[in-house]
């Protein structure tokens, strides 16, 4: 594939026409016309719509500019790498992190990686939702125990676990539901737990439904119920005694994997970014992140 022929498909699919495309790169639109009518001619498939008025992508056009756009970026900022010695971290790097974790974390994590690594533009979206990495165009994501993917390579960085915390005023009275603040979720009307009398079912009831954690656990601090919260987010609340430990809840160990995908080079911002997590939480447990939130 003409690589020349690509990058001016791309540069006319951005500004939506020929005429638009010239004008901005200071190239002829007729030398941009033929790039792209000969890109079609070796792709056999027709790239635009050529109305009277306006030019549309058709669908193989659009699915071509969405994957174009990142690979020709990716070859632009590979050969500038190789040409520094491969070892030069900038650039812009695109981060998925979960909604929890980008509250609690990220935006310290993501100052202290921009102050070091100063050339490097870093874009961080929350979405708990699976992104398509390729598609979207981005280079790391952050999951919750993902499910496996053979398309994306990646290592946990941290681990967490699930217990059962309250205000140290609430008193617990045997046999009876506690009060309880939960999220706004169809759940259970009980906790399976493991206190000091060993494993059982604490049964709860909702008095307050809420749908973050971290109004969970402000909740909770107020006093208005028990609640089922990871125990990096209450860690500090414990050891100050804001919090008391009820119980822990069996089985509820996850991990945070940061995950890139297989078939891209781990190029040099990648590569820091790694590195950089793995200084943050050297042992990825969830203490680690307790005190990483306590300091």
């Amino acid at each position: 594939m003409d690589l020349l022929a690509l990058a001016d498909f791309t540069l006319v699919a951005r500004h939506g026409g020929f005429g638009r495309a010239a004008r901005a790169a200071y190239r002829p639109k007729a030398t941009l016309s033929r790039r792209v009518a000969g890109l079609e001619a070796s792709l056999n498939v027709r790239l635009f719509e050529r109305g009277a008025r306006e030019l549309k992508l058709t669908e193989e056009g659009r699915a071509l500019y969405e994957r174009a756009g990142y690979l020709l970026t990716e070859l632009e900022e590979t050969a500038a790498a190789i040409a520094s010695g491969g070892t030069q971290v900038r650039g812009r790097m695109r981060i998925s992190v979960p909604l929890l974790f980008s509250q609690i974390a990220m935006g310290r994590l993501a100052a202290e990686f921009a102050l070091r690594y100063p050339d490097v533009r870093l874009e961080v979206t929350t979405e708990d939702r699976a992104v398509d990495m390729i598609e979207e165009g981005y280079d790391l994501v952050i999951r919750v125990n993902p499910d496996p993917d053979e398309t994306l390579v990646g290592r946990p960085f941290l681990r967490d676990r699930l217990v059962i915390v309250a205000s140290p005023a609430l008193a617990r009275v045997d046999h009876a539901p506690v009060p309880a603040v939960v999220r706004n979720v169809a759940q259970d009307d009980h906790w399976s737990i493991v206190d000091a009398q060993g494993e059982a079912s604490m049964a709860f009831d909702p008095v307050l439904r809420l749908s973050s954690m971290i109004m969970i656990r402000d909740a909770v601090r107020a006093g208005a119920g028990a609640a089922c919260l990871p125990i990096s987010l209450v860690e500090q609340d414990i050891a100050a005694g804001r919090l008391a430990h009820w119980a822990d809840v069996p089985g509820s160990d996850v991990a945070l994997w940061v995950l890139y995908p297989t078939r891209r080079l781990v190029n040099a911002r990648v590569s820091a970014f790694l590195d950089f997590l793995k200084a943050a939480f050297p042992t990825g447990a969830a203490e680690e992140l307790g005190a990483f939130l306590g300091t």
